[in-house]
């Protein structure tokens, strides 16, 4: 087994001090894989191909709205960290915006969303038939191309996350509009809905670079602190922000009577009256009128919730940041490190 290649510091590298704001976000790990992303780009545009011409409109629909393509990212950078020379990463990265990609289509069906990334979602343009089965094919490219890898250790990984995500779905589905879930149920749901896609996106890169078991593990943890990190701040997020934040509609989880854990906070902290409210609310989506979301947001505001959902955040984020600590200092662990904060300082 190879030995983790040794990196010179980078001059801004964290130990605990705050990240380099000359390079805020994300933006170091772009420019760090830049020519790594381009390749990855290519092979979503030439995987999504197909003689039925729906499929690559509708794919490309979403894929080419743009976002971030922050679980591509991670698996290219958990590569670079651990020295890898070869060109499976760029199939794995394709592979995780797939995966990612069909999980949004089935979601935007499941939850009746009208908006993804600023745009008309595919199910509004196209309808909840095709959305659903081009979800379909993009879960099947996934798949070939973890074959590709040839890593029955990589296949093992993705699969296993990929079951997890659809556990996390149904999980979701059972608890929503339940006043009766618990900040436990909540958890466990972006735990698998979220979380554990960003831990197998990372665990890959190790994987593939042939790495010792200890490596292999801190990266599945920093992918899966990460993720909770994110999905706790875009949470906080669909009741403070402007709606350009996340690209969606604002208040959209509580007009679909989402249990996030704003509303479980807010619900635990609030008197009878407001208990009542919130069961209303959510458990019946169909009754809100216009003035209970103004109301919904004086609840969470009154509570602190928004300021507590993003304190857990930023415990989760430190433990991501702990997590790379099992490796050298350079410009790899900086932009991985990095990479934490954006996720977190978008709430600020």
């Amino acid at each position: 087994m190879q030995t983790a290649p040794k990196q010179q510091p980078a001059t801004d590298e964290r130990d605990g001090a705050g990240p380099d704001r000359r390079q805020p976000g994300i933006e170091r790990l772009r420019r760090l894989v830049a020519d790594d992303m381009a390749a990855v780009n290519q092979e979503i545009l030439r995987r999504m191909a197909s003689d039925v011409t729906l499929i690559p409109e509708l794919a490309s629909h979403l894929i080419a709205a743009g976002g971030k393509r922050i679980r591509p990212l991670l698996t290219l950078g958990a590569a670079s960290l651990c020295g890898y020379g070869g060109d499976r990463h760029v199939l794995l990265a394709a592979c995780v915006e797939f995966i990612h990609t069909a999980t949004l289509l089935h979601d935007d069906v499941v939850d009746e969303s009208e908006r993804r990334r600023g745009n008309a979602t595919a199910n509004m343009v196209w309808g909840n038939q095709p959305s659903v089965l081009v979800g379909d094919f993009l879960f099947s490219r996934a798949f070939q191309l973890m074959v590709e890898t040839r890593s029955l250790e990589v296949l093992r990984i993705l699969a296993e996350a990929s079951a997890i995500i659809a556990e996390g779905e149904v999980l979701q589905l059972m608890t929503a509009n339940d006043m009766d879930s618990t900040e436990a149920d909540y958890l466990k749901v972006i735990e698998s809905k979220t979380a554990a896609l960003f831990a197998a996106a990372c665990r890959v890169g190790a994987v593939i670079a042939d790495r010792p078991q200890a490596e292999v593990q801190a990266l599945d943890d920093y992918g899966r602190f990460l993720g909770i990190a994110f999905q706790l701040v875009d949470d906080a997020l669909d009741y403070a922000s402007d709606g350009g934040t996340l690209g969606k509609n604002t208040g959209d989880d509580f007009r679909e009577g989402k249990v996030t854990l704003p509303v479980v906070l807010a619900f635990n902290k609030g008197s009878e009256t407001e208990r009542q409210f919130w069961r209303r609310v959510i458990e019946d989506p169909a009754s809100q009128s216009d003035s209970d979301w103004p109301q919904a947001l004086r609840h969470i505001e009154r509570h602190g919730t928004i300021a507590e959902t993003l304190a857990r955040a930023r415990a989760y984020g430190q433990k991501a940041h702990q997590a790379l600590a099992v490796f050298p200092a350079g410009e790899a662990r900086t932009a991985l490190a990095e990479a934490v904060d954006f996720a977190i300082d978008r709430a600020l």
